[in-house]
């Protein structure tokens, strides 16, 4: 068992002023495999005062400096990749080639991504060309707490800690305390990058205590939260008192809107896509919305898929589930298919219960509902694991009033072969994006939604652009 008391605070590994053990279960074997301290309110005051500290020097360091140690992290992170992907497996049930390929190379890539964007910025320019005496100037918020989940750790961290310290902002991290093993492994590689002290920091910590305190410490300028709407909206009103800024990345429901003209491949490349990371993704296609007309073959085709997912120990090598992440998200996830049942929907494989030779660890049967209507919970809710539910539609019209017909609004997607077709829906979608025919970004690009889904956008330019406030000088005179 693994002993990770220990925060990153002003450049130095120390304990907790006060012993606050908290046992990290690995879901696999429902056994304990680390022990970490959550912190109190003493350990955020002191990684918040060294960040602030750090800040007066950090944040006017030149651009050239703090790309040269971003590129030192990327080097690091290369280095750690396999304790990396073995960290991520252990702490959250991801499968090693999936922990290995997905779950950390995504860290990989939004930090070069970041180096890349952030080379080409420029925080300095003129207003306009009628006005070259008056500046705009992007300059750093200021200290940020970062808060980060379990389902996608280096993606999460990278996506905040990267841009933040790129454009001269200090950090405190608090990852989950379901799955902080990677943030620690994270912490030693920006140690070995050698960042200044003060600037980056880590507290481990609950959302009642860590999060409560970042989110509503005075000296903390910007909260960056990813996880749970619920969670995002207690974040939201702990920091209104301190009038901070608050970014959030929050729950999906996104919808998977397959036209009668679809590729051949679109129902298979759905369900897998929905299963993908055991379904704990908040931008998965979870509600597969199919044109009438070829809708009772979709469903056949989608349980002759998901019949075929196998789900495995993530200790083994290939493309099968590995549990979920905890006995909490099991039991929301049973408790949801229960609701499914009992609303009526057609169970068409999976449901109640582990896999067949599963009896230890947070396992949960590939799931598909058919016969389904937008009303119920299961097509409201966020599930958060493996349960896929296909609606019928009869009209263009009809898919994009039942796929707006949601709290969230993260990330539809849509499945045709005519084009206009494809851009009236993308068009016509309340989410912060669109994936058309299985495509997914090429490049650094903006991820975030509408309406309970969040607010912000995190990636490329767009993700250093949160992290900055904006200035206007007059008279500005060469």
């Amino acid at each position: 068992m693994l002993d990770k008391r220990q925060f990153y605070i002003n450049g130095q590994w120390v304990l907790p002023q006060q012993s606050n053990d908290c046992a990290v279960i690995n879901p696999a074997t429902e056994q304990v495999c680390a022990t970490i301290s959550l912190g109190d309110s003493a350990d955020t005051n002191a990684a918040v005062a060294a960040a602030k500290e750090a800040f007066v020097s950090w944040s006017e360091t030149p651009k050239q400096e703090r790309l040269a140690l971003l590129e030192s992290l990327l080097v690091e992170y290369k280095k750690r990749w396999a304790d990396m992907a073995q960290a991520i497996s252990m702490e959250m049930g991801a499968p090693i080639d999936l922990a290995d390929v997905a779950q950390t190379g995504s860290g990989y890539g939004h930090i070069k991504n970041f180096i890349e964007a952030f080379r080409d910025f420029e925080p300095e320019s003129a207003l306009g060309d009628t006005a070259r005496a008056e500046r705009i100037i992007k300059e750093p918020i200021g200290v940020c707490g970062l808060i980060t989940p379990w389902n996608w750790p280096m993606n999460q961290v990278t996506l905040k800690v990267v841009p933040a310290l790129a454009v001269g902002c200090t950090v405190v991290l608090k990852p989950s305390e379901v799955a902080p093993l990677s943030s620690i492994v994270f912490a030693e590689i920006v140690e070995a990058a050698g960042f200044p002290k003060g600037v980056f920091n880590l507290v481990n910590g609950d959302g009642v205590g860590v999060g409560t305190q970042l989110s509503s410490h005075p000296d903390i300028d910007m909260v960056s939260f990813t996880g749970s709407t619920r969670a995002g909206a207690l974040i939201t009103k702990a920091a209104a008192d301190t009038v901070k800024r608050v970014t959030l990345e929050l729950g999906g429901k996104g919808a998977n809107i397959v036209f009668a003209d679809a590729d051949d491949k679109a129902v298979e490349r759905g369900v897998k896509h929905c299963f993908n990371n055991t379904g704990q993704s908040c931008n998965a296609p979870s509600r597969m919305l199919v044109e009438r007309s070829i809708y009772d073959q979709a469903v056949v085709t989608a349980k002759a898929v998901a019949q075929q997912i196998e789900v495995a120990s993530p200790t083994l090598t290939g493309r099968h589930l590995g549990p979920v992440v905890n006995q909490l998200q099991y039991d929301k996830i049973q408790s949801l298919i229960g609701a499914g049942i009992e609303e009526g929907a057609i169970l068409e494989t999976g449901g109640l219960g582990r896999p067949e030779g599963l009896a230890q660890g947070y396992y949960v049967k590939p799931t598909l509902f058919s016969g389904v209507n937008n009303n119920m919970r299961i097509a409201r809710e966020e599930v958060f694991g493996p349960v896929l539910v296909m609606i019928p539609f009869d009209t263009l019209e009809q898919a994009i009033e039942i796929a707006n017909d949601s709290l969230y609004g993260l990330t539809h997607y849509v499945q045709t072969q005519d084009s206009k077709k494809a851009k009236q829906a993308a068009r016509q979608l309340r989410s912060g994006m669109v994936r058309v025919n299985g495509i997914d970004s090429a490049g650094a690009a903006p991820f975030g939604g509408y309406k309970q889904s969040g607010n912000g956008r995190e990636g490329g330019i767009w993700g250093l652009e949160d992290f900055l406030e904006t200035k206007h000088v007059t008279q500005w005179i060469d």
